[in-house]
């Protein structure tokens, strides 16, 4: 790829129409970025200390929050330096790393969300096999295999983008190095692998999202033929959880590659919102809902010095 290219860094510009706002960014995005480690960092900690959560939906929530800490981690860093008054330049090899890291991690995550509707399906649908079917070496593969897709989706992405010649203009419109405003610098027609491109990355999130959309009609249509009213809020609230998540990760991903004609400013804080908001958001969605993830995050929480015994024992009771 480095023999078709001249150009050896790229500058990134950042999130468009926000000159003279980089102090007020700055702080707002890396207090964002601190609480997206520290939230994700704490589920792990709760249910690696628990053995209770020790089950395959909670295996996959903590590979979940693995994907949180790093996913913000490719972006977020450089524009934090950049907007700390430190340089723009992104070498052409930084570049290329952080295409495939950005597409890597945000395909495992989209398999990752349609696992997760999988394992409740399972869980609802088929409770007395639940064990059985969802055993750990299931869970291994389908954790593995997550991540191996993901890797394949991101190495076609990446080799698509970078086959092009970059031998004239450097500056990168954006905050960080994307497909959409990668190929507006090649030297050479692009229109062609804008159309697979864009097939392969609407393509994949589309498939999963109608398998969890698959899932989640037979856990409706088995929710429905509970006779109690209880039963039926028990069930779908073990759901819900995974459900606002998905609505998050999957709303940012519709408007940056799907919409007709978007803005480079809207474009950019959606972008923003994929990559910080959300991350950030889902220890929120699943410690709120959740009385066993929330006891065993008031244990940590005490351990470690933050919650003092006394409050702790007036939020348990």
């Amino acid at each position: 790829m480095r023999n078709l290219s001249v150009v050896t860094e790229f500058i990134l510009l950042g999130i468009p129409h926000t000159e003279g706002l980089e102090p007020m960014l700055f702080v707002l995005f890396s207090s964002f970025y601190i609480l997206t480690l520290m939230g994700n960092l704490l589920i792990l900690l709760a249910i690696v200390s628990c053995t209770r959560l020790h089950t395959p939906m909670y295996f996959f929530l903590c590979k979940l929050s693995v994907c949180d800490i790093f996913f913000p981690s490719v972006s977020s860093p450089k524009m934090l330096l950049y907007l700390s008054g430190n340089s723009r330049a992104v070498s052409y090899e930084g570049c290329v790393s952080q295409l495939f890291f950005y597409h890597f991690l945000g395909c495992t995550e989209c398999f990752l969300y349609t696992v997760m509707a999988y394992d409740r399906f399972i869980a609802i649908c088929h409770p007395l096999r639940y064990t059985s079917i969802m055993s750990h070496r299931v869970c291994a593969i389908l954790a593995m295999g997550t991540s191996f897709f993901g890797c394949i989706q991101a190495t076609f992405l990446t080799t698509l983008t970078f086959q092009l010649p970059y031998c004239g203009p450097n500056e990168v419109d954006y905050y960080f190095c994307d497909i959409p405003v990668m190929l507006k610098l090649a030297c050479a027609d692009t229109s062609g692998l804008e159309l697979v491109g864009f097939i392969s990355v609407g393509l994949m999130p589309l498939s999963c999202f109608l398998l969890i959309l698959s899932s989640y009609s037979c856990i409706v249509c088995f929710i429905l033929q509970i006779r109690s009213a209880k039963g039926r809020r028990h069930t779908f609230s073990t759901c819900s959880a995974h459900l606002a998540a998905i609505l998050l990760f999957y709303m940012p991903v519709v408007l940056i590659y799907l919409w007709p004609t978007p803005s480079p400013w809207m474009d950019a804080t959606v972008q923003v919102m994929n990559n910080l908001v959300t991350p950030m958001l889902n220890p929120l969605i699943y410690s709120l809902r959740n009385q066993e993830v929330k006891s065993s995050l008031r244990k940590v929480l005490h351990r470690l010095g933050f919650l003092p015994e006394q409050l702790e024992r007036e939020i348990g009771s």
